[in-house]
């Protein structure tokens, strides 16, 4: 009997959650399985993958073959990486502690890119957030500054200078009338 590392498919339409799980080949790939080893929840930025490490271990040392997904997931969390040095170990290449050095170095440096990742994504996700503001505020202002110049009269600058000129006639007519009136007292 072949058996395979592969994803089950759970979840809801446009949201999956995979169970990892160790298979017989030839069953369907939601059907009967072996073993659960882990979920991979892909919805979440980064992936959320919870795996039984020393069962996902066993299944890759007995020579379970694995999906592509199944690989590429079981590289991400280490175990081909370990299963890798232990397999020195077994050769004589790498004492025992060697390759746990080697591997617990490994493991740190993973740890610190994901952790990287999640505060890159929080504070672009933030940055976003205030020029996002920043632009609706901006908007905002600019609707608020049409709405003012909308709703206030229009005072019409040709009345202004009309009544300025009108009190400047009156005042120049004023001594006309008196020059006018001093004429005819003279006569």
């Amino acid at each position: 009997m072949a058996t395979r590392v592969r994803l089950q498919r759970h979840g809801k339409k446009g949201k999956p959650v995979y169970h990892i799980v160790a298979a017989d080949s030839r069953a369907k790939r939601d059907g009967k399985f072996i073993q659960k080893i882990g979920i991979y929840n892909p919805n979440t930025n980064p992936a959320t993958i919870d795996i039984n490490f020393e069962v996902a271990l066993k299944w890759v040392q007995v020579g379970a073959e694995l999906t592509d997904t199944a690989r590429a997931i079981l590289s991400y969390k280490g175990v081909l990486h370990k299963n890798h040095l232990l397999n020195g170990v077994k050769k004589g290449a790498l004492t025992a502690e060697q390759a746990e050095a080697k591997f617990q170095a490994w493991l740190d440096e993973k740890a610190n890119k994901i952790e990287s990742k999640k505060s890159g994504l929080s504070k672009s996700k933030t940055d976003a957030k205030a020029a996002a503001l920043a632009a609706e505020t901006a908007v905002k202002e600019a609707k608020a500054a049409a709405i003012e110049a909308k709703n206030t009269p229009a005072v019409e600058e040709a009345p202004a200078e009309e009544a300025e000129a009108t009190t400047e006639e009156i005042a120049t007519e004023e001594p006309a009338a008196e020059d006018n009136a001093e004429e005819t007292t003279e006569a």
